[in-house]
């Protein structure tokens, strides 16, 4: 696949030195050359970053393109900050970036609605906008990398022995008469988002457990008592599936490939084929999956001059243009927002895992709220939902199960501390 779009990228570059003029700019400034550099050298601000997409492949990788660029960025890799919540809370209590990109639709719904006192972004709109469809908040921050949690499961003699599953909603699987993996704790992005999948079908708006039904709530902790722990020193949910140790388990869709073609070196029994499965398959769910796409918004910094915007700007435009993103798909496994980086990387196959539905975007009944939307608002919640009743303990003896019709959730939505 790298060879592939090592050609095409050729190809773009080609035509586009052939061209006359110069690729467009944002309207609201910052452009790019015509070998998709910076169309001028901003090389003497230097851009703070923050994101939670900085394991220290991606930063490394980043700070020398963007030199190349005509850029100079700070970024802090991930034995500085981890994950999204360390993410923009060093942002907020800082105030010294400029952009941010990563995080996903809750933390980007929370910086939009003004949660965090110390940070407000610029308007702004790249040139690239329109190829991001509806992974966008216009005028304010747009999509780069999406992303979603799958539902896998083995269909050779230590999974399904060639059953196929189809569930209508994630938590389906609960009653599928199969092993599950669980998770180990609450926490983490992937892990919330395995929960958001999993709730999915019981929102209730007026429900005071957090907006979700006590069946939901139920359904939860059955796939938890039940569910097959895999201790900390999994990768979520692949290695106990690729071990053969359970027939069901979730993992998200960025790494998937990867994994599969390493497999071989963690298990007697692997999985086999990454785009063309020999030994797994994606259950088949009517509702589809969550996805969480990672935004990329400038920030409004106090004491940056015209100029210094105006490099911002530019950055932004570079990193999220179309010859950029194709390349960061291609080095770090991920699916890019922008079509245009899509089509150079994938042609016209985008693999499966990417065409499944979006239950995230769809309207919860009730509310003028989108599902993402909704997780968003009541993430505080349902985190402490989860940390008061003990779910996810870290072994397979299963505490109590809660007294379902007595409890006091106005006390359970709230932070233990």
């Amino acid at each position: 696949m790298k060879k592939q779009l090592c050609l095409l990228l050729a190809l773009c570059m080609a035509l586009t030195l052939a061209a006359c003029g110069q690729a467009p700019a944002s309207q609201n400034g910052g452009g790019q050359s015509q070998d998709g550099g910076a169309d001028q050298d901003y090389s003497a601000y230097t851009i703070r970053i923050y994101s939670n997409s900085n394991s220290t492949e991606r930063t490394t990788w980043l700070i020398q393109q963007a030199k190349d660029a005509g850029f100079t960025i700070s970024i802090d890799d991930n034995s500085v900050l981890s994950g999204d919540t360390a993410a923009v809370q060093a942002a907020n209590e800082k105030g010294d970036g400029d952009l941010i990109f990563g995080l996903n639709e809750t933390r980007w719904g929370q910086i939009i609605d003004g949660q965090y006192e110390n940070l407000s972004l610029v308007e702004w709109t790249p040139s690239w906008a329109g190829s991001v469809g509806e992974y966008a908040y216009p005028g304010q921050a747009y999509g780069i990398v999406v992303q979603n949690i799958l539902m896998l499961y083995r269909n050779d003699e230590l999974g399904t022995n060639g059953e196929a599953l189809h569930f209508a909603h994630w938590a389906d699987v609960v009653d599928a008469g199969y092993k599950w993996y669980r998770q180990n704790k609450v926490g983490g992005t992937t892990n919330a988002n395995i929960n958001s999948a999993l709730l999915y079908a019981f929102t209730d708006p007026a429900s005071p457990a957090g907006g979700i039904s006590l069946d939901g709530w139920k359904t939860l902790w059955k796939f938890c008592a039940e569910g097959v722990y895999g201790g900390d020193g999994y990768q979520y949910g692949f290695d106990p599936l690729n071990r053969g140790e359970v027939a069901i388990s979730e993992f998200y869709s960025s790494a998937l490939y990867g994994k599969i073609d390493a497999a071989a070196e963690g298990s007697d029994n692997p999985l086999r084929g990454a785009l063309e499965p020999e030994n797994w398959a994606l259950a088949d769910i009517d509702d589809g999956t969550y996805y969480i796409a990672e935004y990329i918004g400038i920030l409004d910094k106090p004491g940056r001059t015209e100029a210094q915007t105006e490099a911002v700007k530019a950055f932004a435009e570079w990193f999220g243009g179309a010859e950029l993103q194709a390349a960061w798909s291609e080095e770090f496994d991920s699916f890019p927002c922008n079509a245009e980086a899509a089509a150079l990387v994938y042609g016209g196959s985008i693999p499966e895992i990417y065409t499944l539905p979006n239950f995230a975007l769809s309207q919860v009944p009730g509310t003028d709220m989108t599902y993402a939307a909704y997780v968003a608002a009541h993430a505080g919640e349902w985190t402490n939902i989860l940390t008061n009743l003990g779910f996810f303990w870290a072994d397979e003896n299963a505490p109590a199960e809660p007294d379902w019709e007595n409890l006091d959730w106005a006390t359970l939505t709230q932070s233990a501390g």
